[in-house]
């Protein structure tokens, strides 16, 4: 009598999850088929499991959409400082209540570090909201752990690191998606269409407005609060001392200030809205040739040049709206909030044909990235789009730094004929906080 076949092992959802599909493929856990069973309302769990790391201004905002939604669920946070993260597990006991038939608090648990959380083996995901230094290590690790990854804007605080995480995310076959959530706009989306369909005819030029930091200022040093691991919010960075107007989280500056921590507005505002641009011409696997920064041969403004001809500036000018397309037909203005306008006006409700270019669809980032999880698709804002994205970003930065043109090949991501400059596509790492 011939063997029988052995049976498949049992295939959970979190083991489809956490090994995702060319891990149980690899390991042979997985039938021909994945059943249905493991997705969708009758799943043996529903919600995706979320770890936080980081828990200040960025990551409140996240916590308000996520709290409201049926599909996930928080189970741990993680912030250097103790008092921060004490009040986010109590911001997410509020939120989530207490067992409807105990009567006991669900809980949420805290950590100190990231390594620490990143041990729990319940968890799906995790939303980075650190400081932009931090932004590699954490994602690196979360992927390594077998956590697919939430990571803010701009995916990293260099150019080598992009590239370091995006090998880590196929390598592991996670998904990553980034805090670009411009993307998942519908008026976005149209405005990159309509400019993707040549329906404004050859574009001349594109103008977006990223306002202004306060210069990086000279702080003197403070005494450290007794529940913030400093020296661990510092991480990679060079150690400088203490003083709360470095490390704090404000939009209209704090630790943004500093090229140390990010980039300022272009790792800011740039993160978003040269990602649109790149998304506009079609470059989520490429970028721009050269970067120009103001003042440099009588240049007016900090601009990128694509290999097309297409140019990019940052526009300090007055713009109708957040970006500006001028094409040889037309022009295209588009915002947040839902805002397109297009001269001629009837192209911003003109509908697509079958034969039009139709970018990728997503009206909700966070319902993107989950739906992602459970089916293993990479998501609208992928690590290779992020990291593409921030490297206009970072070398805009460098261009600034070292004062002149840079040429740069985006095939073989290097600046072409620059060392100098060639040298500020990664920086060093303190003692202590290697990226592994």
């Amino acid at each position: 009598m011939s063997p029988q076949p052995r049976p498949a092992p049992a295939l959970s959802r979190r083991s489809f999850l956490q090994h995702g599909v060319t891990g149980i493929l690899a390991a042979g856990l997985a039938p021909n088929f994945f059943p249905a069973r493991l997705f969708g309302k009758n799943a043996p769990s529903n919600q995706l499991t979320i770890g936080l790391v980081g828990n200040g201004l960025i990551c409140n905002a996240h916590v308000g959409t996520l709290t409201g939604r049926d599909d996930c669920r928080i189970l741990a946070t993680c912030d250097v400082m103790r008092s921060k993260v004490e009040k986010m597990r109590d911001r997410l006991d509020k939120a989530y209540g207490k067992n409807k038939d105990s009567g006991v608090s669900r809980g949420v648990d805290t950590y100190s570090t990231h390594e620490e959380l990143l041990t729990r083996a319940d968890l799906d995901a995790i939303f980075v909201c650190t400081p932009d230094h931090w932004h590699a290590a954490v994602a690196s690790a979360a992927m390594q752990a077998g956590k697919d990854v939430y990571c803010e804007k701009p995916l990293t605080l260099t150019v080598r690191e992009g590239r370091y995480l995006t090998e880590v995310a196929r390598r592991h076959g996670r998904v990553l998606q980034t805090g670009t959530q411009q993307r998942s706009n519908k008026a976005f989306r149209k405005a990159a269409e309509i400019v993707r369909n040549g329906w404004i005819g050859d574009l001349k030029l594109i103008r977006t407005k990223l306002g202004e930091f306060p210069a990086a200022p000279a702080l003197s040093e403070e005494p450290l609060p007794a529940d913030f691991n400093y020296d661990r919010w510092l991480g990679p960075t060079p150690w400088r001392p203490y003083n709360e107007k470095r490390v704090k989280g404000d939009y209209g500056g704090g630790w943004r200030c500093f090229l140390e921590y990010g980039g300022r507005k272009n790792g800011d505002w740039g993160a978003h809205h040269f990602d649109i641009i790149q998304n506009a011409l079609g470059m989520d696997d490429s970028g721009p040739v050269e970067f120009i920064p103001i003042g440099f041969e009588g240049c007016k403004y900090q601009t990128h040049v694509y290999a097309n001809g297409v140019r990019v500036e940052r526009y300090d000018g007055e713009l109708k709206q957040m970006i500006e397309f001028q094409g040889t037909k037309g022009t295209v203005w588009v915002s947040r909030n839902d805002v397109l306008e297009t001269d001629p006006p009837e192209l911003a409700t003109r509908p697509l044909r079958g034969e039009d270019i139709h970018l990728y669809a997503s009206d909700d980032h966070h319902g993107d990235f989950f739906q992602c999880i459970r089916t293993r698709q990479r998501p609208i804002a992928d690590v290779e789009v992020g990291h593409r994205s921030a490297t206009v970003c970072h070398l805009n930065v460098i261009a600034a730094q070292v004062g002149r043109a840079i040429r740069w090949d985006p095939k073989k991501e290097e600046i072409v004929g620059d060392p100098v400059a060639a040298r500020l596509l990664d920086r060093p790492r303190r003692a202590g906080y290697a990226l592994v």
